[in-house]
């Protein structure tokens, strides 16, 4: 039964993007009479008392994760929660308004602005970073409606070479910096502009993304998760706190008979196999490790941060305020003849010009700031990412990567010794006596 369903959701979920992207170029039809066809509208705000349910789902849901992933091990229940989630804070909530996006209410709120964040979008974001930090990504097992919808769609995984998987694993850290920059200057929420899923959830939306979250879900079917393991701005947060947590997803543990099956069937790279012993280096070569990390660090860091400050007055440009000033003063000096609508609307306000063209500036002042700091953090995320690779750790079994895990549930039924342990039997261990 569960063999003949899987590839029924999967195409399911293909066709959404597909049926609203038809929806969407489908001509209205004429009426003789004058009609008024009501334009297609985002979420709207809702009730406070809605807002706390919306709340108290998500707990809800991040605890039974929790339950379901360290407790009972089943990849059914937690595939079946995952498909309540996607329901849920997919189609109903239309992903509106989930943990990912309300990383920009957090930077909004801590900007300039006079922007106050509501107590209930600020548990939104924390509650699944506090799960994560005390039992690991369950948020991404089976709560995130863009994680479920990409777990239905997978269904030929396909592995990633490890040599592409670590560059790749850099871009939602550089899509968090921006988006937290975006929203802390005002100037918008790209991840919300972007969401590949959120038109597909709505039924509706601009064609373009429309058709760029069709393609995600037609990678996903071979590659597992594309948009959680490489574009993911809370997915890079957790990749950071996840390997903090007190408990997370484990396997045999000391027990493994290193069968390398889970490694087999899990599709995101998450679980490390055993390493050979590697022998003791002299301490001339730890120094030499040790003086390039105090060297390469500052150095790539400041690197970084100078070309971050140099593309400050460029990343300003997309700020609508200021596109607005360079174009009402190419207007003042008759560099460029005629109006636009944007213009248009600020002569109409009846404001004086310098007050637009200190506004500007002083956006421009935020985007050199903030932009230095976020060529500072892309360069200590790839100086971290070289030093990982540099340094060596042994491993005698195989162990799960709880950065990388997603808490699936994959693994569980492939691994001897956890479906002795649930069967409460025992396996003995693979003696090598040559």
């Amino acid at each position: 039964m569960r063999r003949r369903l899987r590839p029924l959701l999967t195409i399911l979920t293909l066709l959404t993007p597909m049926l609203a992207l038809a929806a969407e170029n489908f001509p209205p039809p004429e009426f003789s009479f004058d009609y008024q066809f009501q334009p297609v509208r985002t979420p709207g705000p809702r009730g406070l008392l809605f807002e706390w349910i919306d709340v108290a789902v998500l707990l809800l849901t991040l605890a039974l994760a929790t339950w379901l992933a360290l407790r009972v091990k089943r990849r059914l229940y937690i595939f079946l929660l995952a498909l309540f989630a996607l329901l849920y804070f997919g189609f109903y909530r239309q992903g509106c308004i989930c943990a990912i996006g309300a990383i920009q209410n957090v930077a909004l709120a801590l900007g300039p602005s006079e922007y106050i964040l509501p107590v209930t979008v600020g548990l939104i974001f924390l509650l699944p970073l506090v799960f994560a930090l005390l039992f690991g990504r369950v948020f991404c097992a089976a709560v995130c409606p863009l994680g479920a919808v990409q777990e239905v769609t997978l269904f030929k995984p396909l592995r990633v070479p490890e040599w592409l998987e670590r560059p790749l694993g850099l871009i939602p850290f550089v899509y968090l910096g921006a988006a937290v920059l975006w929203a802390w200057t005002d100037t918008g929420f790209l991840i919300c502009r972007y969401d590949p899923y959120v038109a597909g959830f709505r039924l509706g939306g601009l064609t373009h993304m429309l058709i760029v979250g069709g393609v995600l879900l037609l990678i996903g079917v071979f590659i597992g998760r594309p948009y959680c393991r490489y574009l993911c701005p809370l997915g890079a947060i957790f990749r950071v706190i996840s390997p903090l947590s007190a408990r997370h997803v484990d396997l045999a543990g000391d027990e493994c008979i290193n069968c390398h099956l889970c490694a087999d069937a899990c599709p995101y790279n998450a679980i490390r196999p055993p390493t050979a012993e590697i022998k003791s280096a002299p301490a001339s070569t730890g120094r030499s490790t040790l003086l390039a990390i105090l060297v390469g660090f500052p150095l790539i860091i400041g690197v970084g941060a100078l070309l971050g400050n140099l593309g400050g007055d460029y990343l300003a440009g997309s700020n609508q305020r200021v596109q607005t000033a360079a174009r009402v003063f190419a207007e003042e000096q008759e560099i460029v003849q005629g109006t636009t609508n944007e213009s248009e609307a600020f002569y109409a306000q009846g404001g004086p010009s310098g007050g637009l063209y200190r506004e500007a500036a002083e956006i421009k002042r935020r985007f050199n700031r903030g932009s230095t700091v976020l060529g500072g953090f892309i360069g200590l995320v790839v100086a971290w990412q070289l030093l990982a690779v540099s340094l060596r750790r042994t491993r005698a079994h195989y162990e799960i990567d709880p950065a990388r895990c997603v808490s699936c549930g994959r693994c569980y039924a492939s691994c001897p010794i956890v479906v002795a342990r649930m069967a409460g039997k025992s396996v003995e261990p693979i003696r090598d006596d040559t």
